[in-house]
């Protein structure tokens, strides 16, 4: 069973990603026939409105979405192995490892081996992750195209979010320093793995003001040159 979700013995997963990255016998990997996955990285700050083009995207291209917080509820729901090894980490009150999130992963990419690509939601955000994700892609053959990120000024995230807090319900959505505090630590978090990305030249900075379709318009435009 250990096999089949990507690791042969969790007493063998080292403590650091680095580590795991020597070690690519823990994962289960598939070669697909004339058919290539088209991968993308979306990131956008709170009120970009990424949830809103990630389904446009997914509708369009036929791509899986891929949000690791969904992966985690289902493998535990499930009661797989790495389910199993998950909630013995949260009951213990630990952060679940990069290794396991990665064979989570690695077991939604086998489970869908006719998908055109995957749509990642959040993932990665360490350049640890990105570095695990990227070495697991390329065994599964299917590298990430592009990071394509979400271009939005910190006023105009803010005034967006203030209006979505007066029928969200959302605390954070209706005090502004907490929404500026947040805009901070996503633009802190998504700087290091941009950089992680920018070596490879697959980051896509995306205007995201403008209409729904205007935005739509240009990430579909980048993608088309990649695909």
């Amino acid at each position: 069973m250990y096999e089949m979700a990507g690791f042969k013995d969790f007493k063998q997963i080292h403590s650091t990603v680095n580590e795991y990255l020597k070690y690519d016998s823990y994962i289960c990997y598939l070669h697909k026939d004339n058919q290539l996955m088209f991968n993308l990285i979306l990131f956008g700050p709170p009120g970009s409105g990424k949830g809103t083009q990630s389904e446009k995207l997914i509708a369009k291209y036929g791509l899986k979405h891929l949000s690791t917080g969904d992966l985690l509820r289902s493998e535990i729901c499930r009661e797989t192995p790495l389910g199993k090894e998950a909630q013995n980490f949260m009951d213990k009150g630990q952060l679940v490892p990069d290794e396991v999130v990665i064979g989570m992963i690695s077991s939604a990419l086998d489970e869908n081996p006719d998908a055109k690509g995957f749509l990642f939601d959040g993932f990665p955000r360490t350049p640890a992750q990105a570095k695990a994700l990227d070495n697991l892609l390329e065994l599964k053959e299917a590298p990430i195209a592009a990071m394509l990120a979400l271009d939005v000024s910190e006023e105009e995230l803010v005034k967006r979010l203030l209006k979505r807090g007066e029928t969200s319900g959302r605390s954070d959505d209706n005090n502004e320093s907490v929404i500026r505090a947040r805009i901070v630590e996503y633009h802190n978090k998504t700087a290091v793995v941009a950089d992680y990305y920018k070596q490879f030249d697959k980051v896509v900075m995306i205007k995201g003001e403008g209409t729904v379709e205007d935005i739509f318009e240009r990430l579909c435009a980048e993608i088309d040159i990649r695909a």
